[in-house]
């Protein structure tokens, strides 16, 4: 039987604030390498026989960067699933087993979040192959990582009977995080593992067992399918219909109900990264016990995580800090309280402010553009369009823009004429105008465009024609 990555981008990774943004999320970040953890994800099978294509299973909003930060790595997915708004993992899966059942009766799905982190591969694949054998004969295999700390921020897998001499157990239970004297006592009897979130079994099994015991999601996820279109690389469920699907995770849902479930052990260096001190831990150290990124000059610094991304960033006599900087905003806490970051992002949200959302540069299918300055009826962006893309035909009810090329060459369309654009060459683009900015070069284009008007607003578009199939959106 042939092995299918599905690959579940639908984490947001809120305690990573301020690298990690509701626009941006945990997956798409090179957090332990030059790979995205999505990229890791993908990359991770290399080597493992008799695999077929990928599904990723991602919200509409992130659709581009997914299907780029793939492509970047030389593969295509055999389809990009796009959620409307996420349901949690269970529907995500549910509608992953719809797609490859449909196309091969026999396959398996092999579910990874695309959020984790596993330093050792050829461990995890040896792992695989152990419960290969076990998911084509319509067990529901998943993976307990084999503790090696009482950790209180995992769930835990408590293991059953002994299959395969020792090497795969069935499933006594799951249990949810405990607390720390609990943790020990699970570390200290070696009967449990952590729960990894990562699942090997078939397709079909997967379909019956959701249908049997979450017959809502079932029907809610078919719908959607059968109501849904092919849109290029993606598949785009039917919205109202997967609106209706009720939320639930893959272990609630299934794996705590099942008869059929078993657990395969493997200790290959993972970890779900769900917070700074998880990043700090994973990462290599220096001589102080140092994890640094960027820019930055310590003294009498020691076990510390110091990230910089747009300045200098100096320590001096500290010591167990978690410090993040970014363009718009700069993280410090404790390590032991690195879980605490998600109060921060609450508090931004209900304060309504853009910090929790994006970031200063914002990716769109053609590029991205980056705010430069703002004030009372004015905003400098910087634009970079990437070779041959090209902006939607739009209008602006609100506001003019003034274009600056400052690299490459662009095609410029300003109502009924065309036209091109060398570099510290300009033109106006007038309030209510219909205007469209292309990059005809091999080269990427910048621009800086300034806006000027009553509303600068992303909202104040109105797209006419789009090759990224955006005309009814808002942004």
């Amino acid at each position: 039987m042939t092995i299918y990555p599905v690959i579940l981008c639908g984490g947001s990774g809120s305690r990573l604030w301020p690298l990690s943004r509701e626009h941006y999320p945990k997956p798409l970040l090179p957090l332990t390498s030059g790979q995205t953890l999505l990229q890791e994800t993908a990359m991770r099978l290399d080597g493992l026989p008799a695999v077929g294509g990928s599904v990723c299973v991602c919200n509409e909003e992130h659709r581009f960067l997914v299907a780029e930060q793939v492509t970047q790595l030389g593969s295509k997915p055999d389809t990009i699933i796009l959620e409307p708004e996420g349901r949690n993992t269970a529907p995500a899966l549910t509608l992953a087993a719809l797609y490859l059942a449909a196309r091969d009766p026999d396959a398996l799905m092999l579910a990874m979040p695309a959020d984790h982190v596993i330093t050792d591969c050829a461990g995890f694949i040896e792992a695989i192959n152990r419960g290969r054998q076990h998911a084509e004969d319509g067990e529901l295999v998943t993976f307990g990582v084999t503790p090696d700390a009482a950790e209180t921020g995992y769930g835990y897998i408590r293991r059953g009977a002994t299959l395969d001499a020792g090497k795969t157990w069935r499933v006594s239970g799951f249990v949810e995080k405990p607390d720390q004297a609990t943790a020990e006592q699970y570390l200290a009897s070696g009967e449990y593992d952590w729960n990894s979130g990562i699942f090997l079994l078939r397709a079909g099994r997967w379909l019956e067992e959701i249908g049997s015991r979450q017959p809502a999601i079932l029907a809610a996820c078919e719908a959607a399918m059968q109501q849904g279109a092919k849109d290029s690389d993606f598949f785009r469920v039917q919205r109202e219909a997967f609106l209706a699907c009720p939320g639930n995770s893959i272990d609630y849902a299934v794996m705590e109900h099942t008869e059929r479930a078993v657990v395969v052990p493997f200790t290959a260096g993972w970890s779900d990264v769900d917070a700074w001190s998880s990043l700090w831990q994973v990462c290599p150290h220096d001589a102080e016990g140092n994890v640094v990124r960027g820019d930055v000059i310590t003294e009498d610094t020691g076990n510390s995580l110091l990230l910089a991304q747009s300045r200098c960033l100096a320590t001096v006599g500290v010591s167990d800090l978690v410090v993040v900087e970014t363009a718009d905003a700069v993280l410090v806490a404790h390590k032991d309280k690195a879980q605490d970051v998600r109060a921060i992002v609450d508090r931004l949200k209900s304060g309504d402010r853009e910090e929790y959302k994006m970031h200063r540069r914002v990716y769109r299918p053609w590029g991205s553009y980056e705010g430069i300055d703002n004030g009372p009826r004015f905003q400098v962006k910087r634009l970079s369009v990437k070779p041959g893309a090209t902006l939607s035909l739009q209008m602006h009810h609100h506001r003019a823009e003034h274009w600056v090329v400052v690299k490459g060459t662009a095609r410029v369309t300003c109502g009924t004429e065309t036209f091109s654009l060398h570099e510290n060459e300009s033109t106006y683009i007038p309030i209510g105008e219909t205007h469209r900015l292309e990059n005809p070069g091999n080269i990427p284009l910048e621009v800086i465009e300034i806006q000027s008007g009553s509303y600068l607003g992303e909202d104040d578009i109105v797209r006419f024609e789009d090759v990224y199939d955006r005309v009814q959106a808002a942004s």
